[in-house]
């Protein structure tokens, strides 16, 4: 059987983008036949805002940032549940997966307290997480020597991976508009100074903020708007 590899990071990686902020000005000048993008940036960063305040959101919409993931599953399932943009994902269907899966790290809180709705994450005993990783790694080695063990007798990969649980790996390309993802950001990222604050789970966190920087990098002024205006996707 394969080695089998236990990681507890994530892979966010920017393949490709197309637009900035001027994308966005130009969306809104063409509402008025304008197309003069010679401004000086508080020009450009009162345009903006007043966009984002007032909740303008398709001229957010003409650009386009492509990302590369390599996640588990679970968090892909999380992940999924955003329609406003593009998915491809590797497929057990046709390519054998590769055997890595997913640990806590020991920072990741453990424990739920409280009732749905209102419940909150604490992080446990040392000796809980010493339990959760011997179980999960045992776990997932019977699992992944019973789906070696199904295609080696010619079972079909979409059939043999049915047993393998949803802490391996996977690798997908998301496509997004800046409008897509910062509804993405507002709804996955624990930020106190947002309007709606939200509770995410904390492995898609971890990865909203990796593209949280990619995004502020690209689109400054959209990015500070968006963050004065607490976080509300247009």
């Amino acid at each position: 059987m394969q080695k089998i590899t236990f990681r507890s990071d994530f892979s966010v990686d920017l393949v490709r983008s197309a637009g900035n902020d001027d994308a966005v000005l130009q969306a809104m000048l063409v509402s008025t036949l304008k197309d003069d993008l010679v401004m000086d940036e508080a020009a450009k960063k009162g345009r903006i805002t007043f966009m984002m305040k007032n909740l303008h959101g398709s001229v957010f919409e003409h650009n386009m940032k492509t990302f590369r993931v390599e996640a588990p599953i679970f968090v892909f399932r999380e992940w999924h549940r955003h329609r406003i943009n593009s998915i491809n994902e590797a497929s057990g269907r046709y390519t054998e997966l590769p055997p890595v899966f997913y640990i806590p790290p020991p920072e990741r809180p453990l424990i739920q307290v409280g009732k749905p709705g209102a419940y909150e994450y604490v992080a446990g005993a040392s000796v809980d997480y010493e339990w959760l990783v011997t179980d999960m790694k045992d776990n997932a080695s019977r699992q992944y020597s019973s789906y070696q063990a199904r295609l080696k007798r010619g079972i079909a990969k979409e059939v043999a991976r049915m047993s393998l649980g949803v802490n391996i790996y996977s690798t997908m390309y998301w496509t997004c508009n800046a409008r897509s993802l910062m509804a993405f950001l507002s709804l996955r990222t624990n930020e106190p100074k947002s309007m709606f604050p939200s509770k995410p789970m904390k492995e898609i966190e971890v990865c909203a903020r990796m593209m949280e920087a990619k995004f502020a990098e690209l689109f400054p002024i959209t990015y500070e708007a968006f963050c004065e205006h607490g976080r509300v996707c247009p």
